[in-house]
């Protein structure tokens, strides 16, 4: 791989795979690419929810908005320029906050090996 750079207008968005939310993902990096890791966008309309277990290592960074990111031990917020690191087996119910929010996230391993 090279190095490379990505914004929002480069992300193919999909319904994020197994729900039904107004939640969509583009990955930009993934297995495809033949790096380690997958990148992407998240964009989360106003009041949507997502509850799973993480499948994967995952870090989500909030470019705009705010969503909120509940566990068994309690409730993080975040905002723009904030990062929200939900480890593998982590539940987490995620939940979009105002006008809803837009993400990049990095996971490990590739999300969508796991998801199939």
């Amino acid at each position: 791989m090279k190095v490379q750079k990505f914004n929002i207008a480069d992300a193919n968005l999909v319904r994020s795979p197994g729900q039904h939310a107004d939640i969509f993902v583009g990955n930009l990096v993934d297995e495809k690419n033949g790096g380690p890791i997958t990148i992407g966008y998240g964009r989360y309309a106003p009041g949507q929810s997502l509850t799973e277990t993480m499948a994967v290592d995952d870090v989500m960074i909030v470019l705009e908005g705010r969503l909120a990111v509940s566990t068994g031990a309690g409730t993080v917020t975040a905002g723009p320029g904030e990062i929200v690191y939900m480890p593998k087996g982590e539940a987490v119910t995620i939940t979009t906050q105002g006008e809803g929010a837009l993400t990049a996230y990095v996971t490990y391993p590739h999300w969508a090996e796991v998801h199939g």
